[in-house]
């Protein structure tokens, strides 16, 4: 059976192929409601899909925007599409997902695959150094919204973050103010400035304490192994260690199993930290006390912003700071 078109819907309506498509598109019509229900239930009935890549070359827009980020198994991120999505559709805007697992390379080959779709925009989470990859974006005249991760450049680019300095210090006050003075820091993989910016907040603020010590400063990935593997090394150096702030609850996770399995009572033995309030880290055992990011307050602020710069609301590139809270719960004693 050939693929239904307009013409085919305008026939069994019995009315013009352009009446169809005004109604179609939920463009004004003077048209009265039971041929416009009439139109609607004829192309359900024919599985009508219409061609957007040739309404795009009029109309110049897609309605579809890409989304760009660097591991979908992180709750992080999942939580946050999830912000994205729900916005997008109540924007009218559809979205496809692009999972890089932390790639440049991958990164590359999927904002040549969005620019090829005629995206309208792109919401863009760094796996790496990716400031190459974002001037594909700048140079095809594609709007693109930073989310989370800073990136390193010479230009400026609009964005969508939360504090990390503000974050790492409410982290190490609370801890001190528990007693904590041996506090284990682990921070993210090198390669991301997010991890840069969290471990200089860490030594401003345990100099400032009087309590830095750079034997205690750790470094792995945002992942479950990755918390595993740092809390070993941790064990491994000897010092007794009175908590342990992970950079992410993902880590923490990993952090706290290694902790466990080796008899360790948290938070009797040692105290953990998480970092980003995914919702998995309140269904633990112990609850995981963290440090909250609006994870989904930044997903929806991303695409509205996005949305924004595609209608040409905002103009100027623009950067709005969220702000992180502490979140109690059994980790900490």
């Amino acid at each position: 059976m050939a693929k239904a078109t307009l013409t085919d819907i305008a026939k069994r309506a019995n009315v013009s192929k352009t009446t169809v498509s005004m109604v179609l598109n939920n463009k004004e019509i003077n048209v009265s409601e039971a041929t416009r229900e009439k139109i609607l239930q004829i192309s359900n009935e024919l599985n009508y899909i219409p061609n957007t890549v040739a309404r795009s070359l009029s109309t110049k827009k897609t309605e579809t925007l890409g989304v760009i980020l660097p591991d979908i198994e992180n709750p992080f991120f999942s939580e946050m599409v999830k912000a994205i999505e729900d916005t997008a559709e109540k924007l009218n805007y559809n979205v496809i997902l692009c999972n890089s697992y932390n790639s440049t390379k991958k990164e590359e080959k999927y904002i040549k695959l969005l620019i090829s779709k005629l995206v309208d925009g792109v919401i863009f989470i760094s796996g790496g150094n990716s400031e190459k990859n974002l001037n594909i974006l700048d140079d095809n005249k594609i709007p693109f919204v930073i989310v989370d991760r800073y990136i390193e450049s010479s230009k400026k680019y609009s964005g969508i973050f939360c504090s990390n300095k503000e974050g790492i210090e409410i982290g190490i006050k609370y801890l001190y103010d528990k007693g904590k003075r041996n506090i284990a820091f682990v921070k993210g993989p090198s390669r991301l400035k997010i991890s840069e910016l969290r471990l200089k907040a860490y030594e401003n603020i345990t100099k400032k304490l009087g309590i830095y010590n750079e034997a205690l400063i750790f470094e792995d990935e945002f992942t479950i192994d990755g918390g595993i593997m740092s809390t070993e090394k941790i064990l491994d150096t000897g010092i007794k260690i009175d908590a342990i702030f992970y950079s992410s609850d993902v880590m923490a996770l990993g952090g706290m199993k290694f902790l466990l399995r080796n008899g360790y009572k948290i938070p009797r033995d040692i105290s953990v930290l998480g970092y980003d309030n995914i919702n998995i880290s309140m269904f633990l055992e112990p609850e995981l006390s963290t440090v909250a990011q609006p994870i989904y307050t930044m997903g929806q602020e991303a695409c509205k912003l996005l949305v924004d710069i595609i209608n040409g609301k905002v103009k100027e590139h623009k950067v709005i700071f969220l702000k992180p809270e502490l979140i109690e719960r059994d980790t900490v004693r």
